[in-house]
């Protein structure tokens, strides 16, 4: 387990400098056995169900997250490979994402943005397929998605929530 942390300690740094303030560290799992990783709450954290109780009331409480990876899994070797050789790839960066991600849908949380979520996906089904994402935009222009998308007209109070006096 020693020798792992030490074999590890790059990719765990890297994964909490990816994942930002999603996660309060990233951590070798001595409990997993199948998954690549998993979403913990740190002792007196809220479940994946509380936390979404929270959210809809509160909005703005969320539970500190910590991203357990196994280090015996071939998806977190390879990565910890790919992630040694090109540290800030964007492919790097969509896998750790996508990991968090599935990891936190797998836990019972919700995504903060599942488009981009689904997006993410495609774009490596499409990596693992071997198409070119230049090839498929300049095919399909109608399926780029804008850099910027408008505000819904009248919508500016829909996303706040009731004021209690």
């Amino acid at each position: 387990m020693e020798e792992s942390k030490v074999k590890f300690e790059n990719l765990c740094k890297l994964m909490k400098e990816i994942l930002d303030k999603k996660v309060e560290k990233v951590t070798i799992s001595n409990r997993l056995v199948s998954s690549p990783c998993c979403i913990v709450t740190s002792t007196y954290g809220w479940t994946a169900n509380m936390e979404r109780i929270m959210k809809a009331t509160m909005g703005y409480m969320m539970a500190k997250k910590h991203l357990e990876i196994n280090h015996d899994h071939p998806i977190v070797e390879t990565l910890r490979q790919k992630a040694e050789a090109d540290k800030n790839g964007k492919a790097v960066k969509d896998l750790v994402v996508l990991l968090f991600e599935t990891a936190l849908l797998s836990s019972g949380f919700s995504l903060e943005d599942p488009q981009t979520h689904s997006n993410r996906i495609y774009r490596m089904i499409k990596l693992g397929l071997g198409i070119d994402e230049d090839e498929v935009t300049a095919e399909e222009p109608s399926a780029a998605v804008p850099d910027e998308i408008p505000p819904l007209e009248g919508d500016e109070d829909a996303s706040r929530k009731e004021e209690v006096d």
